[in-house]
């Protein structure tokens, strides 16, 4: 049975942005998040894969938010900086000859659920291990089959951990987040509504759309279900719209075969050319090591 990572590397590379030292090459590129991204993914094959050479194959994919490169004069700008180094990012994923998903259209949170969706009714599939910190993957999670990862705090979280924290299913976070809203994301709720209330109304009727308009027909251990109901009503439309945002996609035509993810190995030639490029010699120690 397969285990399959899907790795958000759009997080990835901002990560490495902030958390690697950053570096010029002889170019004067900025590469320095890339040379981070190329740490932390062989790390990633690494840690299913105790040597290079194991027979036992790898299943991964990386998706990328679009992330057009900029033009124009040299900038310190993070954003900008992390733009210009996203060509690099998708040529080191392609190097280490990991499946890519750079997106377009949509996002790569809709690449990881597409994913996420199909690999999960596939009877090969033990685990599929979504590799992010966005909770908005949490919608996702199905008992332990489709699971989160938090690769900073090596931090699980399952469909036991997800309803002992929000109190509902997985499949019901993007009415929550309507409901209860998440200002960080720039979902504003629904007044008066907390995630106790919540939780009962999406525990009784299962979604937004099926609870009944009349609040006396609302469970009678709801507390100031009148005012809710008031508020609800009022800012119904808005909620729905607000769960259709937050409802990721999981239809787009990506190849999530077995066959499509399983890692062939390092592409060598490739692979030189980045780490000559990004000058992070110190990922042949690396190699050497895993070879043995």
């Amino acid at each position: 049975m397969a285990t399959v990572h899907l790795v958000d590397g759009t997080f990835e590379l901002f990560r490495c942005f902030h958390g690697s030292p950053r570096h010029t090459n002889s170019d004067g590129e900025e590469v320095g998040a890339v040379r981070g991204l190329l740490h932390t993914l062989l790390s990633l094959l690494k840690g299913v894969r105790t040597r290079i050479d194991d027979p036992d194959p790898v299943y991964v994919a990386v998706a990328f938010d679009p992330l057009p490169a900029t033009r124009g004069p040299p900038s310190e700008d993070p954003g900008t900086l992390i733009r210009r180094q996203s060509a690099l990012a998708l040529e080191a994923v392609r190097a280490l000859g990991i499946r890519l998903w750079p997106m377009v259209r949509f996002q790569a949170d809709d690449a990881l659920a597409t994913g996420a969706r199909v690999l999960r009714e596939d009877i090969d599939v033990e685990q599929v291990v979504l590799c992010t910190t966005d909770t908005d993957l949490f919608q996702c999670i199905r008992g332990g089959r489709v699971v989160v990862l938090d690769r900073i705090r090596k931090a699980v979280t399952d469909e036991v951990a997800f309803r002992k924290r929000y109190g509902v299913a997985p499949w019901q976070l993007p009415d929550y987040l309507a409901l209860v809203g998440a200002p960080a994301k720039g979902l504003p709720g629904v007044p008066r509504w907390g995630p106790k209330a919540t939780a009962i109304m999406l525990h009784e009727f299962g979604g937004i759309e099926d609870f009944p308009p009349d609040g006396d027909d609302w469970p009678a251990t709801l507390a100031g279900r009148a005012r809710l109901q008031h508020e609800l009503a009022a800012r119904r439309d808005e909620a729905l719209l607000v769960k259709r945002l937050a409802a990721l996609r999981d239809d787009l035509p990506l190849d999530c075969t077995l066959a499509g993810l399983a890692w062939p190995g390092l592409d060598e030639p490739r692979f030189a050319a980045v780490v000559a490029r990004a000058e992070a010699d110190d990922l042949w120690a690396r190699l050497d090591r895993w070879r043995r």
